[in-house]
């Protein structure tokens, strides 16, 4: 059973305007959604239908990197019930790329292909059977090129391109067109301070390739609409980056192609990019019928980008007390063959490539490669995972070579208010870095070999195997590891992060309701709860509509960078503030002369009526309004920040900083090299927890996902072939409810002065700490040194 406490420090300001409205800020309302996903009655965009549908395929290449030489399609269009064949010359506008930062990836492939499964062919048909089968019938002629695979053969001199002629505006801060984006950190002196060292740790460390793995597959519906327009229903992350990518390439204008979320079966970064989007809207408008994308699970691991493998090396020295004295690294992240938000990634990597220690001098390097591997991009802490894996090794082997407590060394170093980040900026809201750890140092351990203890009773699920029966107790040891992270909230390096809400607040047969209509997407995070709590909250009412998300609101942003609630719950804040003064001006209007309170300033909504600030009714908002309607629309952004310099790579780069800290607790079994992690202990500051049931939900989902990077997930791909080898949940491995541990959960809530309530964007920060910290437990069991994710049982047993 997960546990949670919450904490508050005396005199800790949290920035909120207090109503007691029930629902609202700080309470730990239901979702919604809740029931009907657990039941199966949600309706996700999977189940979307369409009286005269046709069905959707997309053919994908079997090889990594080849010419085109030719395509024939003529089978496929013979076979009875198919409406249309789509190759790149069939592609209507004068743009045919997309991307998302870098428009460098072709709708269908041309010429040649990148990767394995890149998409070459669309075909739409009356059933999804017949669409498969003629896909199959397409005859592609293959000419097979050399492969870049890694580092050494991307960046050799005669290394083939994955790209030529680059043109984007990261070339010419790069020494190689193989390389994506690179983006370097140097501050003070690190040649000098390693002078002062006394002692000097370096370690290599390999990061796995990790799959969002999300329920629901890609899948959404396009429709033709009389207008020449299309009209598409998708489950995204960002509403209004696929109209900027889709609009183009189809040759119509922004207001001609309409998107609405539908119902999303989880994220986690991997819905940003896109996948099905324009090819439902091309084959609906080639064929002037509806036509429904649902990708089964095999071809998902080829539809979405996954989360960048990496080579990291590190170099750090400390003093003979514990003081770090400078660190040295390079990130190297395998982007795969196109851009996506590689970039973004690689500017996370290399700033927060120190972790939250304090460090004044500095070397750090970040790149990310193009290659024929699968794409790679955005993943629930993008860039910041990887690091943490690295950064965190580097801690626990500086304390053992200096004989000290790991904890009580990275709280000597640990980074708080005032501190300077190699970037140069200046961390200005609380860092509770040491007592994070302090928090999950304290807690309780779980008994020791509960197996033994309960005899006949024994529960088997205690023992690595769990049910599998492999072990009874022999060869197993227990260990214990630490680790803390830090990531970045918000979009970064000067990006135009802003959000939008329309609210309208109106009478409906004699209450006051307020709707709140956003493009924000509800992923799974529990967005939309938030939103009703804040409408309830700032306008004192207790029925809120939530519309449907799409693009006839400006853009939310994307749900992602754990930026929602800062962003578009900070919109709909402030929208809502807007509407309350409107309906005060009105009321003052109205009742003004006939009360003097209606002149103060500090009038409250609460239960639908107009009070004072000691508690004397002055009016009905229902009776205010009357038939009148307040609608207003409205935009949010936080404070500006910059890129980061492309050589010093100084910069105001991060909107906010985010701190997580994981104990994990595992049971090895030495001879088997299998693992069970008992307990992963959470401690994490919040900012202020608008809705403290969800927020223990993050934090248990994102530790478990970092879990799962640790001991068992990663996309295998054939270094030979770049081909990948296990598409599949048989073959690529997530935790079940069996793998999850314990995780008890303690949440600080120190107010950010500057975000919305004082809250403090927190959905990926868990992810980042919990891997380092299974590894380190199993690396204190074993006396092993683990360098790569995930363990896999040959390592442990020494049969690698």
């Amino acid at each position: 059973m997960a546990q949670n406490t919450r904490t508050v420090p005396a005199g800790t300001p949290t920035n909120v305007t207090q109503k007691h409205n029930k629902g609202g800020i700080g309470e730990s309302i239901l979702r919604p959604d809740g029931t009907l996903k657990v039941t199966g009655e949600f309706a996700y965009s999977s189940d979307m239908w369409h009286e005269d549908m046709l069905w959707g395929q997309t053919l994908r290449s079997t090889v990594a990197h080849a010419e085109i030489v030719s395509i024939d399609i003529s089978e496929a269009l013979a076979m009875p019930g198919v409406y249309s064949v789509l190759t790149y010359d069939d592609l209507p506008a004068e743009m045919k790329n997309y991307g998302l930062e870098i428009q460098d990836t072709p709708v269908l492939a041309h010429g040649r292909v990148r990767h394995h499964g890149e998409p070459v062919a669309l075909v739409a048909a009356d059933h999804p059977e017949t669409a498969r089968r003629a896909a199959a019938k397409i005859k592609i002629d293959y000419r097979e090129l050399p492969l870049v695979t890694d580092e050494a053969s991307a960046l050799a001199p005669d290394a083939p391109l994955i790209h030529e002629g680059r043109d984007d505006h990261h070339i010419g801060h790069v020494p190689h067109p193989n390389i994506v984006h690179r983006q370097p950190i140097i501050r003070g002196n690190v040649e000098e301070a390693r002078k002062r060292a006394d002692v000097i740790v370096e370690g290599e460390y390999t990061f796995g390739m990790q799959d969002q793995a999300f329920l629901g597959p890609e899948s959404g519906l396009a429709v033709p609409s009389e207008d020449g327009g299309v009209e598409l229903y998708v489950a995204t992350q960002w509403l209004h980056s696929d109209l900027q990518q889709i609009a183009p390439v189809l040759g119509l204008p922004p207001e001609k192609v309409r998107m609405t979320l539908s119902g999303v079966g989880g994220a986690f970064g991997g819905r940003e990019d896109i996948s099905m989007q324009i090819h439902a809207c091309l084959l609906a408008l080639a064929t002037n019928k509806p036509v429904k994308i649902v990708y089964n699970r095999f071809e998902s691991f080829f539809g979405h980008v996954h989360r960048h493998p990496a080579k990291l090396y590190y170099e750090h020295g400390a003093t003979k007390d514990g003081k770090l004295t400078h660190m040295k690294c390079k990130i190297v992240l395998d982007g795969g063959a196109y851009a996506s938000a590689s970039p973004a990634v690689v500017g996370n990597a290399s700033s927060l490539s120190v972790g939250p220690y304090v460090l004044e001098d500095v070397d750090i390097e970040a790149i990310a490669l193009y290659t024929n591997n699968p794409p790679c991009g955005a993943m629930r802490g993008f860039g910041a995972v990887q690091a943490c894996f690295a950064y965190e090794a580097q801690m626990d082997k500086l304390a053992a070579k200096l004989g000290m407590d790991p904890v009580e060394f990275r709280q000597l170093n640990a980074m708080e208010m005032g501190t300077v980040m190699p970037t140069g900026q200046v961390v200005d809201a609380p860092a509770p870095v040491a007592e994070l750890l302090r928090r999950v140092k304290a807690r309780p351990l779980p008994p020791e070999r509960q197996w033994e203890s309960a005899g006949e009773n024994a529960d088997v699920r205690a023992l690595p195997g769990g049910l599998s029966n492999t072990t009874h107790g022999e060869g197993v040891v227990r260990g214990v590891g630490y680790a803390v992270g830090i990531k970045n909230v918000g979009f970064s390096e000067g990006f135009d992060d802003y959000s939008t809400a329309r609210v309208r607040l109106e009478v409906i047969n004699g209450e006051p309701v307020a709707m709140v209509h956003t493009a924000m997407a509800e992923v799974g995070q529990g967005g939309i709860t938030v939103h009703t709590q804040i409408a309830r909250t700032e306008l004192g009412v207790t029925q809120v509509t939530i519309h449907p998300a799409d693009t006839q609101v400006g853009s939310a942003g994307s749900t992602s960078a754990s930026r929602q609630t800062y962003m578009t719950g900070g919109a709909v804040k402030n929208t809502c503030e807007a509407v309350r003064e409107a309906l005060l001006e009105i009321g003052r209007r109205k009742n003004g002369s006939y009360h003097p309170a209606w002149a103060t300033a500090e009038l409250l909504l609460e239960g639908g009526k107009v009070v004072t600030d000691g508690g004397e009714v002055l009016a009905d908002i229902a009776d205010i309004l009357e038939n009148e309607a307040i609608d207003l629309e409205l935009e949010f952004r936080h404070a500006a920040t910059e890129p980061f310099d492309l050589v010093t790579g100084q910069g105001n780069g991060h909107v906010q900083y985010t701190f997580a800290a994981h104990r994990a607790v595992v049971e090895v079994d030495t001879e088997l090299g299998l693992v069970k992690v008992v307990e992963l202990a959470t401690a994490q500051d919040v900012g202020k927890a608008l809705n403290m049931l969800s927020v223990v939900g993050q934090i248990q989902g994102g530790t478990t996902q970092g879990l799962g990077v640790a001991i068992m997930e990663e996309i295998i791909v054939d270094p030979k072939t770049a081909k990948v080898r296990n598409p599949s949940f048989t073959d690529y491995l997530i935790p079940t409810i069996l793998d999850t541990p314990t995780i008890p959960v303690d949440v600080l809530e120190l107010a950010d002065p500057k975000a919305p309530y004082g809250l403090r964007g927190m959905g990926e920060a868990p992810t980042l700490s919990s891997t380092p910290a299974v590894i380190a437990a199993i690396r204190q069991a074993t006396g092993l040194e683990i360098n790569k994710t995930p363990i896999r049982p040959e390592a442990l047993t020494g049969t690698l």
